[in-house]
């Protein structure tokens, strides 16, 4: 049985990263993690005439990367699942187009990218696919573009604000191979505590990701102590020091040190002008298939445990003074030969 507890999937046999693909923007490669980076960009048109296009660009890059780590060929995956940030999914759905995969479009705002290997990963561990590609992007200036002000317009942005990341990452999850393996994945609900503010994601999401991160330990009954490293998706300087006090006061403290955010991580929040640090799909998705797997790969990290947070608001629900639904979604991944074997085991 795959299902444990309320929202959790243990998968027995666990399902293999095989390849994965990160590609980022002229901002990220400033940051502390560009040399984990598959591919950095000099600049945000990517040779392209238009935002929308580059960010569907960089989507592209990061899927034949994965592909090609993986070492297999796009007629050998099965199904794409994807999705972004903007209207209709058009960044996720034109690349399918060029891809040429089955595909699956899947919205979870900023949550995308564990949103989708956690679904990947169900096909491969049910049996409905071989392989399967999971992939998701985000763009600075298109992200700017249709939930803030004209990206022209050069408006200033309070403390509070984030910074979307640009970039995009895809992985390739197998039946079997060489990588990682994804242990097991725990679905958000919705929580909303009434949060109006679009330039104070961190704070509206908080709430959401202590959730699921509540959930997946009473369905699995394991403990911080499981995870080397619990990452949370884009909370940054906000949001995060929002989730430990809320984890701390609901009886589940967290080691700073074992607690961290992928929005602080992307970025050096000290001299970089992110506002309160990074956003956006690509956020959590460059940096766990980028520099987190990286760290597995290189032996430093043996369990972590990714919660990817997303914001579920569009333009026109703020413009009608809707207040921000917001999910997180959680995947475990642990080193292959640390986890071969052990998927459905409790500890």
């Amino acid at each position: 049985m795959i299902r444990q507890g309320a929202r959790t999937w243990l998968f027995p046999e666990p399902p293999v990263i095989i390849g994965t693909g990160t590609v980022v923007g002229p901002d990220e490669g400033e940051g502390p993690l560009a040399q984990d980076f598959d591919l950095v960009h000099p600049d945000l048109e990517i040779g392209q005439p238009s935002w929308e296009k580059s960010e569907r660009a960089l989507l592209e890059q990061a899927a034949d990367i994965a592909i090609q780590h993986a070492k297999t060929s796009k007629d050998d995956v099965q199904f794409f699942l994807g999705g972004d940030l903007l209207n209709q999914i058009i960044s996720n759905s034109f690349a399918a187009r060029t891809l040429g995969i089955p595909y699956l479009g899947v919205f979870g705002a900023c949550s995308t990218s564990m949103e989708s290997l956690a679904l990947a990963s169900l096909l491969v561990a049910s049996g409905a696919a071989d392989r399967a590609l999971a992939g998701t992007s985000s763009h600075n200036c298109t992200a700017e573009k249709q939930f803030r002000y004209p990206t022209e317009y050069g408006s200033q942005k309070p403390p509070t604000a984030q910074y979307t990341v640009t970039g995009a990452g895809a992985a390739v999850v197998a039946r079997e191979g060489s990588g990682p393996v994804v242990t097991a994945a725990t679905i958000g609900k919705i929580v909303d505590l009434g949060i109006k503010d679009p330039f104070n994601m961190g704070a509206a999401m908080a709430p959401a990701a202590v959730d699921t991160i509540q959930g997946h330990f009473q369905d699995t009954g394991r403990t911080p102590g499981y995870y080397d490293l619990i990452v949370t998706g884009d909370l940054a300087g906000v949001g995060h020091p929002i989730a430990s006090e809320l984890l701390r006061r609901n009886g589940v403290p967290m080691d700073e040190t074992r607690f961290q955010d992928c929005g602080l991580m992307v970025y050096d929040v000290a001299k970089q002008k992110v506002q309160a640090g990074g956003s956006g799909c690509a956020c959590s998705a460059t940096v766990a298939y980028g520099h987190l797997l990286k760290r597995m790969a290189r032996g430093e990290l043996k369990r972590i445990l990714v919660v990817a947070t997303g914001a579920l608001l569009s333009p026109l629900s703020y413009q009608q003074g809707e207040s921000i639904p917001c999910i997180a979604h959680a995947v475990a991944i642990e080193a292959g030969a640390q986890a071969a074997g052990q998927g459905g085991t409790i500890s």
